[in-house]
Formats: structure tokens, sequence, C-alpha cells
């Protein structure tokens, strides 16, 4: 699920696919805690820093890796890059802000017709570092869990912002009837080349150790992986949402638990008399 800089055009642009969620919804959507997040996200000079930062590590680690290779035989598979799409290499924030702004919940049917409209930016760096990879003879997959009727403005999205190596092969979305896993699709391309690294902002898009499991289970996962982070794996940070908030919420299936338990995930100090 992808969620929200708004302005007066965008609203407008919106009204016809945000009026499918019925009235009720859209004046109680809960989501105005997450306008910290997407401002962060939107406004903030330390998160382009980061998403500076986090490229320069994969561009760092590739060039290692690509200088290791350099003298085994030709017949060695050729390197790849995996990267995830949503807030890895495209920044869907004003669909996140859009949401907060309207006080509208989200829809499948608002989501599909953001992707079809492919104006989400790029996030910080990732255009060069791909480009980079690409040049130096790195195949680059974007495996993404946008959907079939998604695919065409995904597909035009990259293209537009500069992205190398976009084709109908190298986007790989998630077919009708699959579940959320990617594995099957980096078993794919592993099948074919040797992936140096993947890059994602949630962990799921590394593998499936984490998918379903609980806030300390996955951190627990996370320190005994530790070693891969910064290596084979790139986090690109995303405050906004993610498998991390199916963590907090578990089961809950309306506002006023995930509410309740967003709170009771909260550690702060209590103080004594």
């Amino acid at each position: 699920m992808k969620f929200v800089r708004g302005t007066v055009l965008t609203c407008l642009l919106f009204l016809p696919v945000l009026a499918q969620t019925s009235p009720s919804r859209q004046a109680g959507a809960d989501n105005e805690y997450q306008t910290g997040a997407v401002l962060w996200t939107q406004s903030s000079a330390e998160y382009r820093a980061l998403a500076f930062q986090t490229f320069s590590l994969a561009k760092l680690r590739l060039d290692q890796d690509l200088a290791q290779h350099r003298s085994r035989r030709s017949r060695a598979l050729r390197p790849a890059v995996i990267v995830d799409a949503d807030e890895t290499v495209l920044d869907n924030s004003r669909f996140q802000a859009e949401l907060i702004l309207r006080g509208a919940a989200y829809t499948p049917q608002a989501w599909t017709a953001w992707c079809d409209r492919a104006e989400a930016g790029a996030v910080p760096g990732a255009v060069e570092f791909l480009n980079y990879a690409s040049q130096h003879g790195v195949r680059v997959f974007y495996i993404t869990n946008r959907r079939q009727t998604e695919k065409a403005g995904t597909v035009a999205n990259l293209k537009k912002l500069g992205f190398p190596d976009v084709s109908d092969d190298t986007v790989m979305i998630r077919e009708q009837g699959t579940t959320a896993s990617k594995e099957s699709r980096r078993q794919s391309v592993r099948s074919h080349y040797r992936v140096v690294l993947l890059v994602g902002d949630n962990l799921n898009d590394f593998n499936d150790d984490f998918a379903g499991k609980s806030i300390a289970d996955r951190k627990e996962q996370v320190d005994r992986e530790r070693a891969d982070f910064g290596l084979q794996y790139i986090v690109v940070p995303n405050p906004m949402y993610g498998d991390w908030e199916s963590a907090v919420y578990g089961n809950a299936s309306n506002d006023t638990e995930r509410r309740e338990r967003r709170k009771a995930a909260l550690r702060g100090i209590t103080v004594q008399p």
C-alpha cells in the first residue's frame, strides 16, 4: 500500500479519484499522524543528504565489486543491481501529502490513478547511481509490488525521470494472484545475473526473512543479518510507511485500534513523583 506536497492544482486533479471513496471515510481518515513523516521527507535537507549518502555508499560497494571481478573470465555472469521502486527510486510523497490535505483514506483506485499519471519524483541520487551502474555494464532491475494495471505508468514515470534500462523485462511487477513476496522475481534475476546489490526502503525488498514478523522479531533478524547491511543490502530512508507499520498494527482493522496500537508501541519515560 502506498500512501502522500499538495498544491491547488494537485487537489483538483485528485478530486475525481478520491471521490470514489465514501464521504464518511474521506472525512474520517486518520492520517494526520503521518504529517511529520511526510514533511520531513519533503522539507528536510537531512532527508536529501541521507538519500545522497545512501547512493554514494551503493556506488562505493559497486565499484569494489566490479574491481574484484574485473580479472574473472568473460563467461562469468553479468552483474546486476536490483532496486525497489516506491520510496527507493520513486518519490511518492506528493500522493501521501494529498491524502493528508484532503483527509482522505487510501484506496487502490486512487493509487492506480496516481501511478497512471507518472508524476512521482526521483529520490535524490537514484538516477545518477543507476545510470552510473548501467554505464559500467551493470543490468538494472526494478522489482516492485505495483500491479499489472500500473505497469505502463510506472515504466513511463521511470523513463521520464531518466532512469536507465527501463523495459517490460526489467520492470518486474507483482503478478495478479501472487503474494507480496518478491523472492521468486529476485531468484529469476539471479538465475541469469550476478546480483551485486539490492536497494530498498523496506526490509522485505532484500529477502523474506522479515515478512510477517513482530517488531521484536524484525529487530532480531536485522541483528542476525547485520553484516549484509551496507555491503549487499542498501537501505533508503522512508518514515512514511512500510512493513514496520504492519508490525505495529498486527491485525488491527480500524483507525481507532490502530491509533491505540501506535501509542502502545511508543517507549517513553515514566516520571516518578
